[in-house]
């Protein structure tokens, strides 16, 4: 038999055991009789007799009917999002790999790296790129065939092919499309701004080269300076002259004789075309160089300004200096071009020679024998003599 059921306590004691509890609980307070007290008991006296159950779910009497709504509204709500997944079928020869698995979408795949489907989520945008060199609208031509459509369908094409408003289609590339292909932007997302009705082409003809490809083709042809000048220096060959400084005073002197001589040709033609009359490309200096008459002008007439020029006296007591502008390549040829016949250079083994001198001779004199020689007259300045000296110094005015 199972064991008796343990009487249950009476009203009268739990009531008293209450009482206990609220004496424990208010054990120690001052001043019972102060509001803020009173008021402490009195929730107290609440929370013992209720048994902790809060006072306004004991007014509601629908308090159980709102909680069992609750529940039902949480559990549909869980059955939205854990809903159960229908298992995958792939074809045969499909890599499950390039798949993604239908419980890793809705979180509820626990196989982890164990599972045969992928879960990576971008898959399914890396499956497939979309080709530059095939107009996707041809594709869908040829799959959209007669005995799919629909009587509205087929009004449209009897419009597009026989209507005024037919626009013929042409060989030529859309511009927005090479922009896109050129910016990198060109993508299975990618849409012509003229839309589905563009009439040009969103495809690239065989062998079309792109501009940032030739730009890159065109870095890899380029070559350094420093590849290019020892690659010309290579193609001269060997038998060249080499550049000394006599062989580039030479060729300086003879390209300044050239230049010369260039120069009075140059002015002999423009003094023939201003005797002709041809005064293109000739200055006024020039003008009055090759005429000295236009200088001196006409008479002064009335109202006309007069300038007078200033010609300076030489003086025969003044030295007559010559100016002339430097110049480094003059400089050079006339630094080529001293007479050294007549001057005296030092041989380079002239040290050696002195050396060996000194060694046949055998005599050396040291500086303490030199010194010695000399007789020294310590008492020549006394020191009565050297009193004021410093103030005379000080005085002295070393500018005078």
């Amino acid at each position: 038999m199972p064991p008796k059921k343990a009487p249950a306590p009476s009203k009268k004691a739990e009531q008293k055991k209450k009482e206990k509890v609220i004496e424990d609980k208010t054990f120690g307070i001052k001043n019972k009789k102060g509001a803020k007290q009173q008021k402490f008991i009195q929730q107290v006296e609440k929370q013992v007799k209720s048994g902790g159950v809060n006072s306004r779910k004991l007014e509601d009497p629908n308090i159980k009917k709102l909680e069992k709504e609750k529940k039902l509204k949480e559990q549909k709500e869980l059955a939205l999002i854990f809903k159960p997944v229908q298992t995958q079928k792939i074809d045969k020869g499909t890599d499950p790999k390039s798949v993604v698995c239908a419980f890793f979408k809705q979180g509820q795949c626990t196989k982890g790296d164990k599972c045969k489907f992928s879960h990576d989520l971008s898959i399914e945008r890396k499956a497939e790129k979309r080709s530059l060199y095939c107009d996707m609208r041809d594709d869908d031509k040829e799959t959209d065939t007669m005995d799919k459509w629909d009587e509205d369908k087929l009004k449209e094409v009897v419009e597009k092919k026989h209507g005024s408003g037919n626009r013929p289609t042409t060989d030529i590339i859309c511009k927005h499309f090479l922009e896109a292909v050129e910016k990198s932007k060109y993508g299975w997302f990618w849409e012509c701004p003229s839309g589905q009705k563009c009439i040009y082409r969103h495809a690239l003809p065989p062998g079309f080269v792109l501009k940032k490809d030739k730009k890159k083709e065109d870095k890899k042809d380029e070559i350094s300076l420093e590849d290019l000048i020892e690659t010309e220096r290579a193609n001269l060959g060997p038998n060249q002259t080499k550049i000394t400084l006599e062989t580039f005073l030479a060729w300086k002197k003879r390209k300044l004789k050239e230049k010369k001589e260039q120069a009075l040709k140059d002015e002999e033609k423009r003094r023939n075309d201003y005797k002709a009359g041809r005064q293109v490309g000739i200055s006024g200096r020039e003008m009055f160089y090759f005429n000295p008459e236009l200088a001196a002008g006409d008479g002064i007439d009335d109202g006309d300004e007069a300038i007078s020029s200033y010609v300076r006296e030489e003086d025969e007591t003044e030295e007559k200096v010559e100016y002339r502008e430097l110049d480094m390549d003059r400089l050079a040829l006339e630094a080529s071009e001293i007479d050294t016949s007549g001057i005296t250079v030092a041989g380079a083994d002239r040290l050696k020679n002195n050396k060996d001198i000194n060694n046949e001779s055998g005599s050396t004199v040291t500086v303490g024998e030199g010194a010695a020689a000399l007789a020294i007259n310590e008492n020549l300045f006394k020191e009565e003599d050297l009193e004021g000296l410093e103030e005379e110094l000080e005085g002295l005015d070393l500018e005078e």
